[in-house]
């Protein structure tokens, strides 16, 4: 059985570290490179070493064209700009590309997708099975409602998060409005403060939770005169996505080059 050599993007983070070592674990799959920005303390360091454990053999680097084309795959939970630029790299070195970072704006999506004519891209805005699981029901239940049924979207997170409304929020977002066969951006409503007047129908809203060390919680209400639909899904182990983004990176393996993501990687579709 073949076995996978993985690069990880700021390995120093909560998601990295647990990346990491998730991939040191796997049976298929070995850790070949360790990236961080440069200037970190941990660059030039042993991973295990600064991770506060036993020395992994990895050192910690700087430069990602050198680690990447040593690899088959890069898990890549960092920051919008740096993401575009690993895309670039990626596509270069033909490795498979995960992405879970969220916040992306539309020009760098557009960036990726140029890159991942390259190259296997499979981005999501959530790699757990329940929370695409959820975006499915909420494309179908959201088909069955007419516009009578006000939808909104509740996600709370812990208190280090820097984006909102969470990637998660805003793939079920997307997964309504398709349901409705309409664009997101079109009803996307997120800045309710102050004398805001009557909600509008049809519109989608958002609303961000952030609050001690909480893992993602993330509910699509449907809400009509006498009645409410809510789907419901609660993360408390964050190993859940990382296991997602690792199942990714051997689905990836020998696919064609495009931009997939994780209901590609299930089945789901």
């Amino acid at each position: 059985m073949e076995d996978y050599g993985v690069v990880v993007t700021g390995v120093s983070g909560r998601m990295g570290q647990m990346l990491a070592r998730q991939v040191v674990a796997h049976e298929r799959l070995h850790l070949c490179g360790a990236l961080e920005r440069t200037g970190h303390p941990w660059v030039g360091q042993d991973l295990g070493l600064a991770m506060g454990g036993a020395a992994l053999g990895v050192m910690v680097s700087d430069d990602p064209l050198e680690a990447f084309a040593r690899a088959h795959a890069v898990i890549d939970f960092t920051v919008p700009a740096a993401t575009v630029a690993f895309a670039e790299l990626a596509a270069q070195a033909r490795v498979v590309h995960v992405i879970g970072t969220t916040g992306l704006s539309d020009d760098d999506l557009h960036k990726i997708a140029l890159a991942a004519r390259h190259s296997v891209v499979v981005r999501a805005g959530n790699m757990s099975l329940g929370v695409n699981l959820l975006t499915t029901v909420t494309r179908q239940v959201a088909a069955a409602l007419d516009a009578d049924w006000d939808i909104e979207i509740v996600e709370a997170h812990h208190n280090q998060k820097v984006d909102a409304p969470s990637g998660t929020a805003l793939m079920l977002g997307e997964a309504a409005a398709e349901g409705r066969g309409v664009a997101l951006a079109d009803v996307s409503d997120r800045g309710r403060d102050g004398i805001t007047g009557a909600r509008k129908r049809g519109d989608i809203g958002f609303h961000a939770i952030r609050g001690g060390d909480i893992v993602g919680e993330h509910e699509v209400i449907f809400a009509a005169a006498g009645e409410r639909i809510v789907l419901k899904h609660i993360a408390s182990d964050r190993t859940l996505f990382a296991r997602g983004a690792l199942k990714a990176v051997l689905w990836g393996q020998g696919k064609g080059p495009g931009e997939y993501d994780m209901l590609d990687v299930l089945g789901l579709k």
